[in-house]
């Protein structure tokens, strides 16, 4: 038997938000992560779309349901159900488009006011490949992230340089805050959160949940 199980066999779903202007590639983020190696879903679902797919940390499985805002950003309208039970977000900027960058303060500020604090956000320059157009310098960006306390990283989604690794990243990281969670209880990670229960990243109802044995995705 492979790494990877069934699609409907998986220890933990996180849900992870896009965010950014409009224009600046999320959805080409999204589609070049999730249509590669595993089978993955997408489904129209309040005025979004999402995408899954899973990778794999230590022994589990993670479960990204990857959020798209399908066009609400262009009205600044993005609802507050967008963003409940998100334990994870890229906050994408166009590295060749320089309003995209000093919107991404009004964004992170929008993302944390409907969040909760342990949220991972990687800040996310695409288009990299667009070499000649640059606007925004590695460090500029570099600098903002750390100030904020982000991770950051450049991507292309047309070259399909770095996707994996951001969102990888940030899978990975919002599943050393779950264990670490559970350790500061007392508890090994494995018995903490046992499957069926929600995962209390944050206070708000959260989709992020571990998966219940047994149970059948709808």
């Amino acid at each position: 038997m492979g790494a990877y199980r069934a699609e409907d066999d998986y220890d933990y779903l996180f849900k992870v938000v896009l965010t950014g202007d409009s224009g600046v590639g999320k959805s080409n983020l999204l589609s070049r992560f999730t249509r590669n190696d595993f089978s993955h879903d997408s489904r129209a679902t309040i005025g979004v779309e999402f995408a899954t797919r899973s990778i794999q940390c230590d022994d589990k499985i993670v479960k990204a349901q990857i959020w798209d805002t399908a066009g609400q950003e262009r009205y600044r309208a993005i609802t507050s159900a967008y963003y409940r039970g998100a334990v994870g977000a890229l906050l994408v900027y166009d590295v060749t488009r320089h309003v995209t960058f000093e919107n991404v303060e009004r964004w992170l500020k929008e993302l944390r006011d409907h969040t909760d604090a342990n949220i991972v956000i990687m800040l996310v320059g695409n288009k990299a490949d667009l070499r000649h157009l640059r606007a925004i310098s590695t460090e500029e960006a570099k600098a903002f992230a750390e100030r904020e306390n982000t991770f950051f990283m450049e991507t292309s989604a047309l070259e399909a340089v770095n996707v994996d690794n951001a969102f990888t990243e940030v899978l990975t990281q919002i599943y050393r805050v779950v264990s670490k969670k559970a350790l500061e209880a007392g508890d090994d990670p494995t018995t903490a959160l046992p499957k069926g229960q929600m995962i209390n990243v944050g206070s708000r109802d959260d989709i992020s949940a571990v998966k219940k044995p047994g149970c059948c995705s709808a």
